[in-house]
């Protein structure tokens, strides 16, 4: 009996059809690249003040001097959120007096911004934030809807594999393609901020399924050899370059309704995919529609000038799958040992922890000294040689030696970042992107090594759990980009600090690099630690039963 790969074997591991689904599968991921970050530019706050109505009679002394200064970065400027009270120095400019001559304007009565702000639109001229007046205190509203795009995220995959295996890897590709094509597209009409939350919300539930199914296509349809290469570098990279087109666009469209309808012109321009991207025959083939499975190989036989057997899918040789029966796991079985147990919560830890770094880093763009744009295709085009270069070290190295090295690398260049002299501006910028591509390098191998760590019996949920803290993260992530409105170097410091303690905690991971995949719970590697804890335990028993057969004999056992 052979199983689907020895079936197909004779397609071959990498002809015209199989670049064919690389790579257009590869560029349906590119519309996920820029739809999750364009918050960026969508949510950008630009340079805002009190605005002061030109309908008042100030002279333009007290105009000038019209708002309260604050010293930031060592620097005087003027307060965001507070003004003068217009009654009070309306009444001094009527007598003539002059500002810091005349009036000491530290005793002057302050008020808040009653006639709302004046933003400057050197960098936007429009975002949701100067459209709704986002800002003091209602600043909260921005990392909240970003907060919320990563709850769809989290919602969507949730559901996203369960609608691909009862509906179809394609179609629920393209209906979710078109959800978070279409959400977008209505975003773009939003008349406050209470529908643009809920539309993005949804948005990210179209996003993270739509990437899922692409990702779990490729894997079936493509060769054993082929699909490590789609998982690591295929659909990473082009999300990477999707991540790079988004402040080339953000950059000639500076208004955020038109920069949101540019964004959904290249999903629409996905859907003509459909006609060249096959559903996944291994998951015809599950649900018993044989012949459609072999349209679909024969059609790609005849693209790789190969001739398909007059019988490819023969009932009473393929091995079903389905009509065996599993032994049943629940979610239980991720803490029912000592060992699993631990591995479950360090792995959530770091997936966590991993998460909170990377996306915090991504949001912080527009906190970067120098061109908001640049530095963002820079924390972009930084992902392509850290996906290659992990690419390469789970090729070649042991795999927590590889991520601990890539996280000591992220967060101590973000802890560094306090120490630089505040005039250095390039260098803290360079830090920033070094920092981004030791944790996307990290990110990249995460993957891959929480799947070989958990056994075949209960992989999926283990993934399915430590993926689920990943998202946990990128929705905590906005508010560490937050505390940079009380300090500047804070959110780098928390993330460094908790980036440097995550990767002393892989080294005592097990190592999975060479060594084959367990597949119950009895074969899993042990946690670094535990394996003494156990042996020493083990050397007690035998110690404390050297007059007792009973327990010799059961320590043996």
């Amino acid at each position: 009996m052979r199983d689907y790969d020895e079936v197909t074997a004779f397609l071959g591991e990498w002809g015209p059809f199989q670049r064919l689904i690389f790579f257009l599968l590869s560029a349906s991921i590119i519309p996920n690249g820029f739809n999750g970050m364009s918050v960026v530019f969508l949510a950008g706050t630009p340079e805002h003040r009190c605005l002061v109505p030109d309908t008042v009679n100030l002279s333009s002394a007290w105009r000038n001097h019209s708002i309260p200064l604050e010293t930031k970065d060592g620097r005087q400027v003027p307060q965001k959120c507070r003004r003068y009270r217009l009654a009070a120095i309306a009444n001094f400019s009527a007598l003539g007096l002059e500002p810091g001559v005349d009036v000491d304007l530290e005793q002057l009565e302050q008020e808040n911004c009653l006639d709302g702000w004046e933003y400057s639109k050197d960098v936007f001229l429009a975002t949701i934030v100067t459209e709704w007046d986002l800002v003091c205190q209602d600043d909260w509203k921005g990392p909240f809807t970003i907060s919320l795009f990563f709850v769809g995220v989290l919602m969507g995959s949730f559901i996203s594999g369960q609608l691909s295996d009862r509906f179809g890897r394609k179609n629920v590709l393209f209906l979710t393609m078109a959800m978070q094509t279409g959400f977008s597209f209505l975003q773009v009409f939003s008349v406050n901020f209470e529908m643009f939350t809920v539309l993005f919300l949804l948005v990210g539930m179209g996003q993270i399924s739509n990437y899922v199914a692409a990702f779990v296509l490729g894997t079936e349809i493509l060769s054993k050899s082929v699909r490590i290469i789609f998982a690591t570098l295929g659909v990473c990279i082009f999300y990477a370059f999707g991540f790079m087109v988004l402040p080339l666009f953000a950059y000639f469209i500076r208004d955020w309704r038109m920069l949101l309808l540019a964004l959904t012109v290249p999903g629409v321009l996905c859907g003509a995919l459909w006609w060249f991207i096959p559903e996944s025959p291994r998951w015809l083939v599950s649900q018993g529609r044989i012949k459609e499975a072999e349209v679909i190989i024969r059609r790609a036989a005849k693209i790789n000038g190969i001739v398909a057997p007059s019988t490819i899918f023969d009932p009473d040789e393929l091995q079903d799958l389905n009509s065996k029966t599993p032994q049943s796991h629940h979610i239980y079985d991720l803490i029912r040992t000592r060992n699993i147990r631990i591995l479950t919560i360090m792995s959530i830890i770091l997936w966590l922890t991993i998460s909170v770094g990377y996306f915090g880093l991504s949001l912080d763009t527009p906190n970067l000294h120098g061109n908001i744009y640049m530095n963002s295709f820079l924390l972009a085009a930084v992902e392509v040689p850290a996906y290659v270069l992990a690419w390469l070290l789970l090729q070649h190295l042991p795999r927590r030696y590889s991520i601990s090295g890539a996280l000591f690398l992220g967060g101590g260049v973000l802890l560094f970042m306090q120490l630089v002299p505040s005039g250095l501006f390039y260098l803290s910028t360079a830090l920033v992107m070094v920092g981004k591509f030791g944790i996307t390098s990290a990110y990249s191998m995460v993957y891959v090594y929480t799947a070989e760590l958990y056994p075949t019996v209960v992989r999926n949920m283990g993934v399915g759990v430590s993926s689920t803290a990943s998202r946990l993260g990128s929705i905590l992530s906005p508010y560490f980009v937050y505390l940079g409105a009380y300090d500047r170097y804070l959110p780098y410091i928390l993330m460094g600090s908790l980036t440097i303690l995550t990767a002393i905690l892989t080294l005592f991971f097990p190592e999975s690099f060479g060594v084959p995949l367990p597949d119950t719970i009895d074969q899993m590697l042990r946690i670094k630690g535990i394996k003494q804890w156990q042996t020493q335990n083990q050397t007690r028993m035998l110690k404390d039963g050297e007059e007792s057969p009973t327990v010799l004999k059961s320590t043996a056992l």
